[in-house]
This record gives C-alpha cells, sequence and structure tokens, in this order.
C-alpha cells in the first residue's frame, strides 16, 4: 500500500501509475545508466523522467519549447477568459432584463438556464470532432460562434425568442473552451508540468465568469444592456485572428509505448520496444541507437534542447500553409458515431462520476448564490441596483484568484512531495489531496453564506460576500483536483470525461436555475443552503474511497472498461 492506496498485485503494469524518480537509474539524484534511452527534464535539481516520453516529432507538442506551449496556453486560456463571461452574462441585468421584456424572475433565469444546456449540447458534438480531427478547428469555430451571437443577442431589441436561441447558440460556442481547454494541457505537458498550469486554464474558465458581473452591472447603467453582448463580439473578434496565427493543432498521434502514463511503465518501455519492433517510432529508435553511446550524457538534457535535434533526423516540421490548417489529418481511425456516443456510458465510470460531483456540485451552488444576490439583495433591506449587484461578485472574483494560487502552489508541490516518499513512483490520486482545502472553504462558503444572506439586516453585505469569496474557493481547487485526477488517470479518455464534466455541471445548474427561485422562497435561504452545504460534504468525503481504491479501479476499467462493456472502444 503506497501511502494509503491499495495496490493491484495481479497486474504488472496500471494506467496513469508512472516512475518519475527512478532509484534504479538515478541514485542519490544523479544519472548512472540508462539502457532504455529514457529522455529526462534536466532543467532541476534531479532529472525527472519525462512522462509521456516525447517522440522525435518535430510536429509533437512535447517537443517544443516550453515558453512556446505556455504561449498556445495562455492564448487559449484568455479567449476561455471572454468565453466564461458568456454564462454569468445576465447575473446583474436580472431586473433591468425583467422589466424590459415584461418576465418574471425565473423566466429570466432561464436565458442561462437555455443557455447551460447550449454548452452541454455543444459539448457532445464537440467530442466525435475533436478526437477525429484535434482540438485547432473547434477552437476557432467556437470563437466565431460567439462573435456572431453575442452581436445577435445585443441587436434581439425586446424579442425574448430571439435572446433566447442567441443565448443557446453562445453556449454551443463557448463549450469547446469549457471541454477541451483543460484537455489541451494534457497535450502539451508532461505530468510533472502539469499542476500549475491546469490551476491557470481553471483559473481562466471560472475566473473570467466572476468578474463578468462586476463589469456588467456598470455597462448596462451607462450603455443599455446590449453593450454587455457587443463588447464580448469584439473581444473575442481580436481574438480570432490571433488563434488563427498562433495556435496550432495539439492533438498528436503518438506511438503507444512513448504514452507510458497509459500502456507501459518507463521500466517496461525497453522490453516493448524489443516486442513492438521499431516501426512504431522509428524516428525515436534511431535516436536511441545513436545515443547508445554515451547514454549518461546525452540522455540527461532537458526536453528543450530535444526540438533542435529531432529535427534534423526525423520527419519535416509542419509548413507553414500545414501550421494554419484548421485540419492537419486525422488523430484516430475510429468510427465518428461510436465516439459521439462514448461520453454517455462514462457517466457510470467512477473516476468520472467522482470528477463530475466533486466539480460540478459547486458550480451548481455557486448559480444558486448568483439567483439570492439576483432576488434578494435587489429588495429590502439593501435594495441595491444593478451596478451594486454586480460589485457583490468582487468578492467571487477575488476567491477565484486565491483558489487558483493555492491550487497553483498546493498541485505539483504535494504531488512531487508524495513522490518521493513513495520511491520515486507517481500515481494519479495523489491530486485527489487538493479536495482537502476543497471541503474546508467550499463548504465553510456554503454554510456562511446561507446564515448570513438570510438576515442581510443583521449581517449586511460583506459577510455574505466574504462566504461567497471562500465558497468560489473552493470551486476552483475541486476543478483542478478533478482536472488534473482525469487528466494523470484517464488520459486515453479524457476529452470523453471533461465532455461528461460538462454535461453534469451544465445540466445541473439548468435544473437550478429552473427551481432555485421558487425553493428559496419556500424553504427559506438558511435552510435551503444548510441542506446544499451538507450535501457537498458528503460529496467531498467520496474522495476518501477514490483516494484508497482508485488505482484499483483504473485496473479493473483497463480490463474490463465500460466503454470496452459496451463496445465503443
Amino acid at each position: 500500500m503506497g501511502l494509503g492506496i491499495l495496490e493491484v498485485r495481479d497486474q504488472e503494469h496500471v494506467p496513469g501509475t508512472s516512475n518519475v524518480y527512478d532509484d534504479a537509474i538515478i541514485p542519490n539524484g544523479h544519472l548512472a545508466n540508462n539502457p532504455m534511452g529514457l529522455k529526462y527534464d534536466n532543467s532541476g535539481k534531479e532529472p525527472i523522467i519525462l512522462v509521456p516520453q516525447p517522440s522525435n516529432d518535430p510536429k509533437d507538442p512535447l517537443n517544443w519549447p516550453l515558453l512556446q506551449r505556455d504561449i498556445i496556453l495562455g492564448i487559449l486560456c484568455l479567449v476561455s477568459v471572454i468565453a466564461s463571461t458568456l454564462s454569468p452574462l445576465l447575473a446583474a441585468n436580472t431586473l433591468t432584463l425583467s422589466l424590459v421584456f415584461h418576465r418574471d424572475f425565473t423566466q429570466m433565469a432561464l436565458l442561462t438556464g437555455y443557455h447551460l444546456c447550449g454548452v452541454a449540447v455543444g459539448g457532445i458534438l464537440s467530442v466525435a470532432s475533436a478526437r477525429i480531427w484535434g482540438k485547432r478547428h473547434l477552437y476557432l469555430l467556437g470563437t466565431i460562434l460567439i462573435i456572431a451571437s453575442s452581436a445577435w443577442g445585443g441587436h434581439s431589441g425586446r424579442d425574448y425568442k430571439s435572446l433566447l436561441w442567441a443565448r443557446v447558440v453562445q453556449g454551443i460556442g463557448l463549450a469547446p473552451f469549457e471541454a477541451l481547454v483543460n484537455a489541451s494541457v494534457g497535450d502539451l505537458y508532461f505530468v510533472h508540468e502539469r499542476g500549475k498550469r491546469m490551476a491557470f486554464s481553471n483559473m481562466a474558465i471560472f475566473g473570467g465568469a466572476f468578474f463578468t458581473p462586476i463589469l456588467v452591472g456598470k455597462i448596462t447603467h451607462t450603455l443599455g444592456w446590449q453593450w454587455s453582448f457587443y463588447f464580448i463580439a469584439i473581444f473575442a473578434g481580436v481574438m480570432l485572428p490571433i488563434i488563427f496565427l498562433y495556435v496550432p493543432e495539439t492533438a498528436f498521434r503518438r506511438a503507444d509505448n512513448l504514452n507510458t502514463d497509459i500502456h507501459a511503465d518507463t521500466k517496461r518501455l525497453a522490453s516493448i520496444d524489443a516486442e513492438q519492433g521499431t516501426n512504431s517510432d522509428p524516428y525515436n529508435a534511431a535516436s536511441r541507437a545513436e545515443l547508445d553511446g554515451n547514454p549518461s550524457e546525452k540522455h540527461c538534457e532537458s526536453v528543450e534542447a530535444y526540438p533542435a535535434m529531432s529535427a534534423t533526423r526525423g520527419p519535416p516540421n509542419a509548413t507553414l500553409l500545414q501550421r494554419l490548417s484548421p485540419f492537419n489529418g486525422r488523430k484516430t481511425d475510429e468510427n465518428f458515431f461510436k465516439l459521439f456516443l462514448r461520453p454517455f456510458p462514462l457517466f457510470f465510470h467512477p473516476a468520472v462520476l467522482w470528477g463530475c460531483l466533486i466539480q460540478g456540485c459547486l458550480i451548481g451552488w455557486t448559480v444558486m448564490i448568483g439567483v439570492v444576490l439576483a432576488a434578494i439583495f435587489l429588495g429590502p433591506p439593501l435594495f441595491f441596483n444593478e451596478v451594486t449587484v454586480g460589485y457583490m461578485y468582487t468578492g467571487a472574483f477575488v476567491g477565484a484568484l486565491l483558489g487558483f494560487i493555492l491550487a497553483g502552489l498546493i498541485a505539483d508541490w504535494s504531488a512531487k512531495w508524495m513522490i518521493k516518499r513513495n520511491n520515486g513512483v507517481f500515481e494519479p490520486e495523489f491530486r485527489i489531496v487538493l479536495v482537502i482545502p476543497q471541503l474546508i472553504l467550499g463548504c465553510a462558503g456554503l454554510y456562511g453564506f446561507g446564515i448570513t444572506s438570510a438576515n442581510v439586516a443583521h449581517y449586511g453585505w460583506f459577510l455574505p460576500d466574504f462566504f461567497f469569496a471562500l465558497e468560489v474557493m473552493g470551486m476552483v481547487i475541486g476543478a483542478v483536483a478533478s482536472g488534473l485526477y482525469i487528466v494523470d488517470a484517464h488520459r486515453e479518455i479524457a476529452i470523453e470525461a471533461f465532455t461528461c464534466l460538462l454535461i453534469f455541471k451544465n445540466i445541473f445548474s439548468f435544473g437550478l436555475t429552473w427551481g432555485a427561485y421558487d425553493w428559496l422562497l419556500e424553504g427559506g435561504i438558511r435552510k435551503i443552503f444548510i441542506i446544499i452545504a451538507s450535501i457537498q460534504v458528503a460529496v467531498c468525503l467520496l474522495s476518501i474511497p477514490m483516494y484508497i481504491f482508485g488505482k484499483r479501479n483504473r485496473a479493473l476499467m483497463q480490463r474490463y472498461g465500460i466503454l470496452k462493456m459496451t463496445k465503443l472502444q
């Protein structure tokens, strides 16, 4: 039992388990002998085995300079910030729009609810396309849809149905960024590089959502509600050529034996190569043969040294036309219809279901808080207007920033600390420890918000906003925990798994927008939020069996996977 994780005795390798610090190869932190031709990151104090192993193809994203990969992720995150503003776009405008369209609060909330359904539908449609043709065309298409639908929404006038359909199309445009950016982190980075980048991508996806109402209230009051749509169309229009020029395809068909986190342990890499021959990656085999003369010197280079070295003896680099093309070949030979159906049975996959609950529930409760802010603070005794209600999201935005910082600090540090105490072996379950701060902060925020917002005459506005910040901190940390675990433990189904997370959180949030206002009126804010917070405590506690039995679940899914049983793999 490694640090409380139950081992699998009758299986030599479990997908996700990787040797990062291999004592047989790196005694006392120095390379001694490297008979398997493994590549290392030697930029730190100790060489780290690269997981997965990069090929010697310069088109492999893992061979690109780290700065280039970070710029690509930064652009995707910037567009995600713009895209993520769509879901809470009407949060501070509820009263204004209800007067403009002569609709009640529930009908105005459904403008967000149906938008979330659009996100779910868009996520389902994105899966098969991303699997077969990669992610680049979906990022481009999503941005175009955001531009068009935002211009449409701003021009809808007083037509409620027109605005409703514009919101649905906005959701479809948002879907590729919610579903695929985290999966792109798995494409672009090695295991030991993912933690802070996953935190950053989740910060972009969720942080922008909480910054939006702060601005929208003021924009509505000063320029009119239509300009909240027009500004998104303008900013997305600015980003479209940047995506086209500087975000290449991140999906890459790498030889199975190089995906050491999925198919093979690094200790078995050489034996697998011997069994499979060198046809799966001839360029990698060639580089090994050439470097065998002095492995201790050649193989301890940083990954940054490999792109230039590989380009001289591997396949040619992509041409400018190939890099700019929305499509650059199929990434899998699997059937489109089968890929389209794959996310649905994964809701019964224990790890995916756990991720849905850990991430999706707190996002749903955040929607409930938005209903309270719009419905309660606009009335007595505070009588906030849309500008002041928008400013109430300042706490949430600060909470998202702090959650991002905390998750970034903890994610990689805790994993490295646990790896060293587990004899250099990485287990994806090490990511689950991030649920501890989620439990403390998120649940405290829910309990505190329910108690204080139920009596704003006594507690005022600050304490509800403070507890809102705590809840959002927990939400961001939970999103990072679930995202990292999915990528590290089940990278081969990461796109489908993130789509499941997207579908769950948006359908769950849609259900809450449908009935939240009536529930709060009937049950009272305090009672409802105490129930919600208690449910969230139970959800977080599910992480204990997930941590203990996670490795056995990975082994079970490899042997008798749900996709195998449903003949979708």
